[in-house]
């Protein structure tokens, strides 16, 4: 091709391209115009629509939400026995029960409880209220993230879980009730709980990961958890004794909560958190001892004793 021959050429397609892009310009610059236009006569002919009034509130409820969930306690016979302090005193709960580690896994778990008790100690000394707080929060965690992974496991297999997520939150429901409790009696302050809402995130971070990792080993975690939650409540009743803690009256929410007496005091209060706790412990070490036998279904025997549910879930 000639240099005349080019020269042509590019005299020719040059302003096409040109006028090509500018096009493009220009129409993305109009369409941008034409949305901002739009959008402010929008906004300057419509009304934000007020947030309903709590009549509207009342109006709509579903008829399933006026029937208040109300929380159960852990052990079914506190529904029809108004406890008393001898009563209280008089279960026997095991105070002295430990599980001894069996194996590396145990072992582990063990260790990493033991170890989170002693900054702990140091950080609370002998603020037992404060101490149950902290203990609440994280103890509440388990039994929901049980209860989730196992929910998502069960959904994925399209069967059954054995019984175990229903267990599992009833007892971070025990938990956090035992929460509402102490902070009833109890006002941690600010820097109190921001330390403990870090400790809560931390928990439920290394928690979750391990439930996912080894259910056995969490489970045994728990059981060894609860077992130091229960030498806690004793050393809280020691003090109560002591007549270093005022042995306040209950909150109304732990009268209502344990269908304890009238007159009771914070020492009946403590004396139920720990005989749940006991509770607790036992029911993780069980579930650890099922995981290991590779028996996780409680149907099995609840068919074998003649407790077959009307349903398996």
């Amino acid at each position: 091709m000639s240099l005349a021959t080019f020269g042509r050429t590019a005299r020719i397609f040059t302003p096409t391209r040109i006028t090509h892009r500018s096009f493009g310009i220009k129409t993305t610059l109009r369409a941008q115009e034409l949305i901002t236009k739009l959008a402010k006569r929008d906004q300057r002919s419509s009304h934000p629509t007020p947030p309903p009034s709590s009549d509207d509130l009342i109006t709509t409820m579903p008829h399933e939400l006026r029937i208040p969930m109300q929380p159960h306690p852990i052990r079914a016979e506190t529904l029809t026995q108004q406890w008393s302090t001898t009563d209280l005193e008089l279960l026997d709960i095991g105070l002295t029960k430990h599980r001894h580690p069996e194996n590396l896994a145990d072992k582990i778990a063990y260790w990493a409880v033991k170890s989170a008790r002693k900054p702990t100690d140091i950080f609370f000394r002998n603020k037992y209220l404060h101490r149950s707080v902290m203990l609440e929060v994280v103890a509440a965690v388990p039994g929901m993230v049980g209860a989730l992974i196992r929910h998502i496991k069960s959904l994925q297999g399209m069967r059954h879980d054995g019984g175990w997520i229903g267990h599992l939150l009833h007892e971070a429901e025990n938990e956090r009730m035992h929460l509402m409790t102490w902070m009833e009696v109890g006002k941690p302050v600010l820097w109190e709980r921001a330390l403990i809402a870090t400790v809560q995130t931390g928990f439920f971070a290394v928690f979750s990961l391990l439930y996912m990792v080894s259910p056995r080993t969490a489970h045994r975690v728990v059981g060894y958890l609860e077992e130091e939650a229960v030498t806690s409540y004793t050393h809280f009743i020691n003090e109560i004794d002591a007549g270093w803690i005022e042995n306040v009256p209950a909150p109304e929410i732990a009268i209502a909560y344990w269908n304890l007496r009238t007159d009771a005091r914070l020492r009946d209060v403590v004396l139920a958190v720990r005989a749940d706790e006991a509770l607790h412990r036992d029911t993780n070490h069980h579930f650890s001892d099922r995981i290991r036998a590779k028996r996780e279904s409680l149907f099995d025997d609840l068919d074998k004793n003649g407790d077959q549910p009307p349903i398996r879930y």
